[in-house]
């Protein structure tokens, strides 16, 4: 099938209604046919966002390390096994309070 080109080829603008050459009319990306002074590019809002990956998982996982936790000082009880042994410490002195 053949098409009209040439200097006598005319078509209407979609967005206006105005006659324009046909070879001036321009294509939108929505596909509107307007003509040159009414185009109107893509917004870049309007693309597709890049493919951001955003891994869930860990390459090579280990499991948490359960470390025992000793806070007190002295030698070691069936209650406490936990405790750090005392070597050498002997208590010297006295607390008193002071009143003014």
């Amino acid at each position: 099938m053949a098409f009209a080109s040439g200097k006598n080829a005319y078509g209407i603008s979609d967005r206006s209604g105005f006659r324009y050459k046909l070879s001036k009319m321009r294509k939108e990306w929505n596909g509107s046919l307007v003509g040159f002074d009414e185009f109107e590019p893509k917004q870049p809002q309007l693309l597709p966002l890049t493919q951001v990956s955003d891994p869930q998982a860990l390459q090579n996982p280990r499991p948490d390390r359960v470390e025992p936790l000793v806070i007190s000082v002295g030698l070691p009880t069936v209650d406490n096994p936990n405790t750090l042994p005392v070597v050498g410490f002997t208590q010297v002195g006295e607390a008193t309070v002071v009143i003014t």
